[in-house]
């Protein structure tokens, strides 16, 4: 994902979102209306959370520290990881307790009666600008993906979560409207109490697949398939690796990848060239997946015979050295 992009679409949802929130606040203050109070509370945690996201991007791009010294790239995990925080908390169950609220209370909408209605018809075209300016951003990212294996598989947190936020508030807003038309209609105002607690279910939902997704990022993943296959190319196309023995990549970040491997190498008594060879298979995985920025490559002797002794796909000296030592030595004694 471009920096830009995402910032862009969290601009664009924050702007809406404020402006929002005030209005459905003061639509709630002249109708009492609990489905107008729960999605003005809505708006106000979803703008709080967009400005955490431009906040974990801005300290995302801060140096690397002796302390940290792969940066702080995965900083924008954790502020996306309190997002979902927040969404839960401020927004979803505070919804559900309005509407438990609103429920044993009862009381329909007396005064006022159209602000609600076109407080939520703005609302939702407005919300509509937004959600469709993160669909353009992210179309520029998602490729072939399915929407669904994008906000799963996507490494950078900001649009995923800028979707997932615009989806929840358009169909918070269209549940907001049905249960305010229908307290209008019938006067009842268990309608306003169930529209909050559609409100607050979907918020929760919302927030439980964003842990779940941040979480996942927060522990460490791995390269996509796709990538993996293209490291694993450009570092045995060329004559200075045989195979690769055994490989690891870690994401450091959303735009930073970690590519760690032993490889086999032909015999070679220079470390000069040895050197050189490593250096050139670094340049041709930096080609291959420019986000593999902090590469790490164990050079050693391949042994094919222990490989197939052992039942293993990859065996070097070393490893039987580690995994053999009895082996090892005896033939050494002999």
């Amino acid at each position: 994902m471009s920096a830009s992009g995402g910032t862009k679409a969290i601009v664009a949802a924050l702007l809406a979102n404020v402006g929002i929130a005030v209005t459905k606040f003061v639509a709630f203050l002249l109708t009492g209306s609990s489905s107008m109070l729960a999605e003005s509370i809505h708006s106000v945690a979803d703008s709080g959370n967009q400005g955490l996201l431009l906040i974990g991007g801005k300290r995302a791009r801060r140096a690397a520290t002796p302390q940290h010294p792969f940066g702080y790239g995965r900083e924008r995990y954790v502020y996306a990881f309190i997002v979902s925080i927040v969404l839960f908390t401020v927004g979803g169950l505070f919804a559900l307790y309005e509407a438990y609220h609103k429920w044993h209370e009862g009381g329909g909408i007396t005064e006022y009666k159209a602000v609600p209605v076109v407080v939520l018809v703005v609302a939702i075209i407005m919300e509509s600008f937004s959600f469709r300016t993160a669909i353009v951003e992210s179309n520029h990212v998602r490729g072939n993906q399915s929407w669904v294996h994008f906000v799963r598989r996507a490494k950078a947190p900001e649009l995923p979560v800028v979707l997932l936020e615009d989806l929840g508030a358009l169909v918070g807003l269209i549940f907001a409207l049905f249960g305010v038309s229908m307290t209008l209609i019938t006067g009842d105002g268990m309608w306003d109490a169930l529209g909050t607690a559609m409100i607050g279910v979907l918020l929760v939902a919302i927030a439980v697949i964003l842990a779940i997704e941040t979480k996942s990022l927060l522990l460490g993943e791995g390269a996509e398939p796709a990538d993996v296959a293209a490291i694993e190319k450009a570092v045995t196309e060329g004559p200075e690796v045989e195979r690769i023995i055994h490989m690891k990549t870690l994401y450091l970040g959303p735009d930073e990848l970690m590519v760690a491997a032993k490889i086999g190498v032909p015999p070679c008594d220079s470390t000069e060239k040895l050197a050189r060879d490593i250096n050139t298979v670094e340049a041709r995985v930096r080609q291959a997946v420019p986000i593999a920025r902090v590469i790490y490559l164990e050079p050693d002797i391949y042994d094919a015979a222990a490989a197939e002794r052992t039942g293993t796909g990859g065996a070097s000296v070393a490893d039987q050295a580690e995994t053999e030592p009895g082996e090892v030595a005896g033939r050494a004694g002999g």
